[in-house]
């Protein structure tokens, strides 16, 4: 079995199906046929697929979206990590800007070169294997030169946040702020978005609780109210202290378009996710009246 076939069957196994997307992988799964150990590396590799997408015209959101993992802890808990759902697409363009001097990439790069090749050629006379390869060898090569030119003459792009808030069913806040990761990757270069910055913007608009208390990341009242919320009930078990309730928000249609607008607001005014305190201030002090 050559390496072509070796990655395809690779990329069949760790295929997941969904109702809303269809074919789906995640990049979790993906970084060890990558020949990556640290994710890390690997989220640079993603962020560089995301521009390159962008630079082309397309929206990177469509083939690029955030989706957090639960992870087990020694102490027998979880943490969510970062992660990404990657369409077919979206896999091709990763390993292309993926760091090709390793065995794995090189593979990946010819499977997803020769598939884009057999589909150009299947209207006509198929050429003999070798002349498939090499041709899709070239075509690999010529796409990263412009890839690299691309990226290179990219400027920051507008949001889109209505993408984004036409989700069927109901998001995370760490849902949200796994997309603005990848937003700001393309439009706000240099600029790190923080998973507390989230959340404490959210806690500012009205979303959840925020500060010491044992309702902290809990739903407020009012959002409920006005449907940008819903409370989530989730039963943690723990070896020392038994089980508890958690009780989570998940954010609506309307909710995340609210928490988006106010995010991208301040990434432009103030280039970061929050305001300045004072500001803040004034947005609570307007959310709570």
């Amino acid at each position: 079995m050559n390496a072509v076939d070796v990655f395809s069957e690779k990329l069949d196994d760790l295929k997941i199906i969904t109702l809303t997307d269809g074919e789906v992988w995640s990049a979790r799964d993906l970084m060890p046929f990558a020949g990556y150990k640290a994710w890390q590396d690997w989220s640079r590799a993603i962020n560089r697929a995301i521009i390159s997408v962008n630079a082309s015209g397309l929206d990177a959101a469509e083939h690029f979206r955030g989706a957090p993992k639960t992870s087990p802890m020694p102490n027998g808990g979880t943490k969510q990590i970062e992660d990404v759902e990657l369409t077919r697409y979206g896999c091709y363009i990763l390993f292309q800007n993926a760091d090709g001097s390793k065995q794995e990439v090189a593979a990946a790069q010819q499977y997803f070169a020769v598939k884009t090749r057999q589909a150009e050629v299947s209207q006509r006379e198929t050429p003999s294997g070798a002349e498939l390869i090499a041709l899709a060898v070239l075509e690999a090569q010529a796409m990263l030169t412009a890839k690299d030119q691309q990226i290179a003459e990219l400027e920051p792009k507008a949001a889109q946040a209505d993408t984004f808030r036409q989700a069927d069913g109901l998001r995370t806040i760490g849902d949200l702020a796994n997309d603005l990761k990848v937003h700001a990757a393309s439009n706000h270069a240099g600029v790190k978005i923080l998973r507390d910055d989230v959340f404490d913007l959210a806690g500012i608009v009205g979303l959840i609780i925020r500060g010491n208390t044992v309702r902290k990341n809990q739903p407020t009242s009012r959002a409920i109210e006005a449907g940008w919320v819903k409370p989530k009930d989730t039963t943690v078990d723990t070896h020392n202290h038994g089980s508890f309730v958690k009780v989570s928000a998940r954010l609506t249609p309307r909710g995340y378009g609210r928490l988006w607008d106010a995010a991208g607001t301040n990434l432009k005014k103030y280039g970061s996710v929050l305001m300045p305190k004072e500001d803040a201030d004034l947005v609570a002090q307007a959310v709570t009246a």
